[in-house]
């Protein structure tokens, strides 16, 4: 399993993305405001996701 870094774009639970804003051992920290229709989901600005639990779509280097 590949855990994810800073700035990575994940996607997680359904096809919701965000950007990583920090790594903890279990789990990452993602910004969900990178979706442009985060206004519409009506969600908290921020979520923690297992790492587990989502696949990264764009890392660093891409």
């Amino acid at each position: 399993m590949k855990v994810a870094e800073v700035g990575n774009i994940i996607e997680f639970r359904d096809g919701l993305q965000g950007i990583v804003e920090k790594v903890n051992e279990n789990s990452v920290i993602v910004d969900l405001t990178y979706m442009e229709n985060f206004s519409e989901l009506e969600m908290e600005e921020k979520t923690v996701v297992n790492h587990k639990r989502y696949k990264i779509l764009y890392n660093n280097e891409d």
